[in-house]
């Protein structure tokens, strides 16, 4: 008998660890609450953790076993537990981060004072973080490079879910917890259904119909032409290689543009795997610039500007559209992600740790390796970063991206009944305009020219170019 410790991957199907142990079985399905994991969690992560735990109970329940519950140090639980249930050793999924490395150290050593056996197995990467290397054997810093050898490698097919004969005849009585016994407030946004049904549903609609039109539409948020995958990939109640399997499907099954589009979809996967592979070499990422500069960044300390970036109330509609959309969905559409990211740290001048911070609280897909390369990617701070003097320009991109203004007048209800060329001028109108069209909505609290120069100049300072 073994256990399998669920952590990333809240599901049975396409989960490499879970039939690794099933092949040993039967298996005892085990879930850890860990305070030390859920002090780095936002209200909105931790509902949609514990309905896809709901789920994934329902799951083993259906089949005669269970999921077992516990709260406390995985150091000292799973030891108890390979003792409690008499098993031969205990697998889980490998993590990229810092903190789920030392933790899982930490693990290994007290299974092996107990004598129990322990597998970590890959699973929510298609390839194994630094088998992808430059010819001189370093690990990619520039994604196009990495994109090349990545889709040219083998990926795995998906693992099959345990029989039930696979599944240890358990019964656990722990009930999962509410929020409020974890510690956390009820999220503010709308939290989308967890599970593997609810990630299937997803990804067979994309699969169906806007994968096609992915590389034309993606980058527009009101036409919606995106997955919605992403929570599902942060927790695992969908497998990285199904997804991919579904993916290659799609992109198999057309030819062309329709091809082409599949295939950008597809990238976006590597680029997923990119930041984890950054993120397992250099764990540091997290919290300091992955590029070096000269001199330290002279971030701006503005408090009030930080509010009004997080309230929505910048003034510059489509990036208080985004902030606004975050609070409401604990999402936000790429596009607006890079837009909203760029004015903290070009336009407020404010350190990107900040943004990480808050979007880490908010988001529902929050994901270290991810959030971190974006965050770092727009301040200029990462691996194949913006250059620190390309600068989006808020109105040029709400302008190009949301023309019709749909996406800002769905989120900035100030605004809705302001014709669309107003709401792209907003920052050129006089204040008398601003109060007659909109009286509730606040004119820019910056001034986006000014502060690209300085920004600019800030950079440079960085460099040592004065």
């Amino acid at each position: 008998m073994r256990l399998h410790w669920h952590r990333r991957d809240l599901r049975a199907a396409d989960n490499p660890g879970l039939a690794t142990a099933a092949a040993d079985g039967p298996v005892v399905p085990v879930f850890v609450f860990d305070r030390d994991v859920l002090a780095h969690a936002g209200p909105p992560r931790v509902a949609f953790m514990l309905d896809a735990l709901d789920s994934l109970r329902s799951w083993y329940r259906e089949r005669g076993s269970d999921l077992v519950v516990r709260h406390g140090d995985p150091r000292e639980v799973l030891p108890d537990l390979a003792e409690e249930f008499d098993v031969d050793g205990v697998t889980w999924g490998k993590d990229v981060s810092g903190l789920g490395r030392e933790r899982d150290a930490a693990v290994r050593q007290a299974l092996d004072a107990a004598d129990v056996t322990r597998q970590s197995v890959q699973d929510a990467l298609l390839h194994e973080p630094g088998s992808i290397r430059t010819n001189q054997g370093d690990v990619y810093s520039v994604f196009t490079y990495f994109w090349k050898k990545w889709r040219g490698r083998e990926k795995d097919d998906p693992a099959d879910p345990p029989a039930e004969s696979d599944l240890a005849d358990i019964a656990d009585d722990e009930p999962l917890p509410a929020l409020a016994d974890l510690g956390f407030d009820e999220p503010e946004a709308d939290v989308p259904p967890a599970g593997t049904d609810a990630a299937r549903d997803l990804l067979h609609a994309f699969c169906e119909d806007d994968i096609y039109d992915y590389d034309d539409r993606r980058d527009y948020p009101a036409d919606e032409c995106t997955s919605r995958l992403s929570a599902h990939l942060k927790f695992g109640t969908i497998g990285i290689r199904e997804v991919h399997e579904a993916v290659t499907e799609a992109k198999n099954a057309v030819v062309g543009v329709d091809y082409d589009s599949a295939e950008e979809f597809e990238s976006q996967l590597a680029w997923r795997e990119f930041y984890s592979h950054v993120l397992w070499n250099s764990p540091n990422v997290v919290t300091e610039n992955y590029k070096e500069y000269e001199r330290p960044i002279q971030w701006n300390h503005d408090p009030d500007g930080l509010q009004a970036w997080k309230d929505g109330e910048t003034g510059y509609p489509i990036v208080d559209a985004g902030m606004r959309q975050l609070r409401r969905e604990a999402f936000v559409h790429n596009r607006v992600r890079m837009l909203v990211a760029s004015f903290l740290t070009k336009d407020l001048l404010i350190d990107w740790r900040e943004g990480y911070d808050w979007f880490r609280e908010k988001l529902v897909d929050h994901d270290t390796a991810n959030d971190n390369g974006g965050w770092q990617w727009a301040a200029s701070t990462g691996t194949d970063a913006q250059p620190y003097f390309r600068i989006f320009n808020p109105m040029t991109q709400g302008e190009r991206y949301d023309p019709d203004a749909e996406y800002v007048r769905e989120y900035v209800p100030e605004l809705r009944d302001v014709p669309a060329d107003a709401i792209h001028q907003w920052h050129e109108l006089d204040a008398g305009r601003r109060e007659m069209l909109a009286p509730d909505y606040p004119g820019p609290i910056v001034d986006h020219s000014h502060r690209r120069e300085q920004a600019i100049e800030m950079f440079e300072r960085a460099r040592g170019d004065d």
